[in-house]
């Protein structure tokens, strides 16, 4: 099957929604599936205001058409609701084509953080966008009962997996953190709550590892504690391994793949008890869950590490991409896409 992929987080962005892709692209044309990706790479682009990192597709429509119909595909996938999704979606609209979506991102939750536009309003929106799709593919079940109380339909499940062979417990670095070492791995920016994590009176060492648009503001109001800079592969994985529990205190996340690949390392999470982590993190087992992010920080310490590595090994890409394919809606009937 010829597979169609337009997305808006696309390389050389950092984040779960790229790593998703990947590691599904991957699975899929290891089962012999042909998957072209437009992304915003392929279109002149603007740098997402207070998001630079982000690039935005500029009038992208009459070029998606070009490359979607010279690769003639079989079926498309819109993961993402920007630029490229909405010349996707119209071009598919437009072609008759049947089409699956993916809700990656609580966006609304971020808008609102960043500009305080009511969330009612962008969920009223994301819904007209996701409504023609065949299917809406969600990472969990508490995601996707938030989406039916917000009126979509069509909603179906799309988990998630991890690299065990890459994020597995070993030998911790040698940086002289004092210990206990608490962590978080991801993007540091507003919708991540992070400052609840960096304002906890914890003992030891605090870590974020990743990069962002809030990076410098809170290096100089938290001078103590250590930032690192964005780290992928195997130099990731070893800071994950390093931490003695990894915090994630956002709760506006879909899923949380790097609560995952923490708990791959052998290393317990401390979460909100929120859509994300209550699907993700087994409470008393791989992590702690509460609304006191601080004790369940400590009460995470506790946890066997081995415990924690054998719940994450419950998760796995080849499981995550069958679903992905199942959900696709094929168009080999579509006259010039056979």
């Amino acid at each position: 099957m010829r597979i169609l992929l337009a997305t808006d987080a696309w390389s050389p962005q950092i984040n779960g929604v790229v790593m998703t892709l990947r590691n599904t692209i991957r699975g899929a044309e290891a089962a012999g599936h042909t998957v072209e990706v437009i992304g915003p790479d392929r279109f002149r682009s603007i740098p997402c205001p207070t998001y630079p990192e982000i690039r935005l597709a500029l009038l992208p429509n009459l070029e998606f058409r070009r490359l979607a119909k010279r690769f003639t595909p079989h079926a498309v996938h819109i993961a993402t609701e920007g630029p490229v999704g909405s010349a996707a979606r119209a071009f598919c609209l437009r072609e008759g084509l049947g089409f699956t979506t993916a809700y990656h991102t609580r966006f609304p939750e971020y808008v609102h953080a960043r500009i305080r536009l009511p969330v009612r309003v962008t969920y009223e929106w994301l819904r007209r966008f996701h409504s023609p799709a065949k299917a809406v593919m969600v990472a969990t079940p508490a995601i996707h009962a938030d989406l039916e109380n917000w009126g979509f339909h069509n909603l179906v499940t799309w988990t998630r997996g991890v690299d065990t062979d890459l994020f597995r417990p070993g030998p911790r670095l040698d940086n002289g953190w004092q210990r206990p070492v608490f962590m978080f791995v991801g993007r540091v920016a507003v919708e991540k709550n992070i400052e609840a994590f960096l304002q906890l009176e914890l003992p030891g060492t605090k870590i974020v590892v990743g990069d962002g648009p809030q990076r410098p503001a809170l290096q100089r109001r938290f001078p103590q504690v250590v930032f690192t800079g964005a780290k992928i592969g195997e130099e990731l994985a070893a800071h994950f391994r390093s931490a003695d529990v990894f915090v994630f205190p956002s709760r506006t996340d879909t899923f949380g793949l790097v609560l995952l690949e923490a708990m791959a390392s052998g290393t317990p999470a401390a979460a909100f008890p929120v859509a994300g982590p209550v699907d993700v993190v087994r409470h008393g087992r791989s992590g702690i869950l509460g609304d006191d992010l601080r004790a369940a920080a400590l009460a995470a310490l506790e946890l066997d590490r081995e415990t924690v590595r054998r719940h994450a090994l419950g998760f796995s890409w080849e499981r995550a991409t069958a679903q992905f394919l199942s959900h696709l809606h094929p168009n080999h009937a579509h006259a010039g896409f056979a």
